[in-house]
């Protein structure tokens, strides 16, 4: 079996590959972009595993004249770039002894060794430079499948980093077979090391979680989480049953892990996956909306297009009702509708706060009128 696509056949890559194999070490592309173009999804990333060194990759990418980067070379990754595109070089690798996060590993020349220490089947998949396949662990069935399972024993995995946990259902949600469920096996390991979530940094649970809800439809995988007593780690509070709900109103739409997180609800989100100032004020303008009664037109003047249709789509995952025919238009409205009075007209008749409470009275008034009363009609 062979991969390929620009990825693997673009000059800048095989470069790479070439200045490890022309010394005479290997030089696997492996994980993700294998996967994923055996699966016929895109590939963002390329990885490398090697049986050279560190030191020795450093030095060969140097003298071949391409910018070296020791990124995590304690741990044997080397970013080698080529006319600006990455790639993570990382030598074949054993794990020796691992705490629940880091992992003292020792540096192998065995890709099967190197198979054997990485976190799901479909990961540990290996191709050649010129596409050809390398399956160490006989991944491919479950790849076909589209089945997540833990390399070896799923508890040992989840306990060399508890992350690999929310990894889980972020593969299962982008990856899996959602008819075939999920893995029994990895799902009981899930459940009894929960707790060790509790253990990692909010930093990283929360781009995981991000990227868990942006998958065409993460609510099977969600509701797993719930069901096996995970997602109570990851957002106390949360209720996945608006989740499947909101999926299907957006119908096409471009996914949205802000409006879904919304709808999943959770105390303290934004300090929990540590979001950012911009993310918590869009998080908390998705959680207005919801809480009040404000028509789609109102919504779009108040918040814009994009955010007015996220709260409307919301609302009607959490009532579990359609949204009113029409909808879509009446935002488009009300966002461009522009409020004709301004606080010159009032002045200097009115200062302070009674000229911010007329303006607040006049503009609800206007907002009542459909946006159809006229500045003369409002200061009249």
């Amino acid at each position: 079996m062979r991969v390929t696509g620009d990825w693997l056949t673009r000059p800048q890559t095989q470069a790479v590959c070439a200045l490890l194999t022309d010394a005479g070490y290997q030089a696997l592309l492996v994980g993700g972009c294998v996967r994923n173009a055996l699966l016929g999804e895109a590939v963002a990333d390329v990885d490398i595993a090697t049986d050279a060194e560190p030191v020795t990759v450093l030095r060969h990418a140097e003298a071949a004249g391409f910018k070296a980067v020791p990124t995590g070379i304690a741990h044997g990754t080397v970013t080698v770039v080529a006319d600006g595109i990455p790639h993570e070089v990382t030598t074949f690798r054993q794990d020796v002894e691992t705490h629940g996060r880091h992992a003292t590993v020792a540096f192998s020349s065995r890709v099967e060794e190197d198979a054997a220490r990485r976190d799901f089947t479909m990961n540990a998949l290996y191709a050649t430079p010129d596409g050809t396949v390398i399956d160490p662990l006989n991944a491919l069935p479950d790849l076909v499948a589209r089945r997540l399972r833990f390399v070896g024993d799923a508890g040992a995995r989840i306990t060399e980093d508890y992350l690999r946990i929310l990894r889980f259902f972020r593969f299962h949600a982008w990856y899996g077979d959602p008819q075939a469920g999920l893995d029994a096996e990895a799902l009981a390991a899930c459940s009894a090391h929960s707790a060790g979530l509790d253990r990692l940094s909010r930093e990283r649970v929360g781009a995981e979680t991000r990227k868990l809800l942006s998958a065409r439809d993460p609510a099977p995988a969600v509701a797993a989480m719930a069901q096996a007593g995970i997602l109570r780690h990851v957002l106390p509070g949360a209720d996945a049953r608006a989740l499947p709900v909101l999926v299907h109103l957006e119908a096409g739409r471009r996914p949205d892990w802000l409006r879904r997180l919304a709808v999943l609800g959770g105390k303290d989100a934004a300090e929990r996956l540590r979001l950012s100032r911009a993310e918590s004020k869009a998080l908390n303008s998705l959680r207005a909306g919801l809480s009040s009664n404000d028509p789609p037109a109102t919504l779009g003047y108040r918040y814009g297009p994009d955010m007015a249709a996220n709260v409307v789509l919301a609302r009607a995952a959490v009532l579990e009702t359609p949204p009113a025919p029409g909808w879509d238009k009446d935002i488009a409205q009300g966002a461009a509708a522009r409020f004709p009075v301004s606080a010159a007209d009032l002045m200097p008749q009115l200062s302070g706060a009674a000229l911010g409470e007329q303006l607040a009275a006049l503009e609800a008034r206007w907002i009542a009128s459909g946006f159809r009363l006229r500045r003369e009609d409002l200061l009249r």
